[in-house]
């Protein structure tokens, strides 16, 4: 979620092992998962300073995986709750240092929220290739929908807004390649390239008309894939938030 210092699950010491107790919600891959990191707090009273992240494997007693969540799109990625009732780990389950699990998370939020937008560039593409081909070949009136001066100025827009945000991302993926990407940075492909994404798909949408709404026209799954983008990874106004305080900060 975006609260990251907002987790419930704790972590509590016992001899040569802790024991892990609290629940997941929205765990991208949690069915199929063999081993994950759970995030859980050591010492409730450090807030950030006390969250630390271990690794569990499935099957281990106390550890439970709940249903599969019905989601609007991303129907092919598994989503799942976890459970955890009084799971026992040793102490060499710790990944890294106790009390460092917020500092690595951070650490990892710029990559995390650049593949989002890099996810969301490619589809933005997609979803514009394939209505380029639809209107060239969907007739309407006698004569394709490509040649009516509205698509055309349309795909002119969506053209041109899609490529303004792959320079972007290309900028920010040479940042990162040199180990320069900041918080404030990725925030903003995120933020930018997802609400593109999701402007662009709706608008390639409302070019296939009708047939656009129809699940078996790969601009209906885009559609639905997209809107999760906005939210997962921080939310979009968690983003607007980060860079915000970037650009005020004395």
């Amino acid at each position: 979620g975006s609260d990251l210092q907002g987790i419930k699950t704790t972590a509590v010491k016992d001899g040569d092992h802790y024991v892990i107790n609290g629940s997941k919600t929205f765990i991208t891959n949690g069915q199929n998962a063999d081993l994950v990191i759970v995030v859980a707090k050591t010492d409730p009273t450090k807030g950030a300073k006390g969250i630390s992240l271990f690794l569990l494997e499935a099957g281990t007693p106390g550890f439970d995986k709940g249903k599969n969540l019905k989601k609007v799109g991303m129907k092919a990625q598994d989503t799942s709750e976890l459970f955890f009732q009084d799971v026992r780990v040793p102490a060499d389950a710790l990944l890294g240092q106790e009390g460092m699990g917020f500092v690595y998370l951070m650490q990892e939020l710029p990559q995390e929220r650049l593949g989002i937008a890099i996810n969301g560039l490619a589809m933005a593409e997609s979803a514009l290739e394939h209505t380029i081909t639809y209107v060239k070949e969907r007739r309407a009136f006698g004569k394709s929908i490509a040649e009516f001066q509205n698509t055309q100025f349309k795909l002119a827009e969506l053209h041109t807004e899609v490529e303004v945000g792959r320079v972007y991302v290309d900028r920010c993926l040479e940042l990162h390649l040199q180990g320069k990407l900041d918080i404030p940075t990725a925030a903003a492909a995120k933020y930018y390239i997802t609400d593109l994404q999701c402007r662009v798909i709706d608008e390639c949408l409302q070019l296939h008309g009708g047939y656009g709404y129809m699940w078996e026209y790969p601009i209906a799954r885009m559609f639905a894939d997209a809107r999760v983008q906005r939210i997962y990874g921080g939310t979009n106004e968690i983003m607007k938030t980060i860079i915000s305080r970037a650009i005020l900060a004395d």
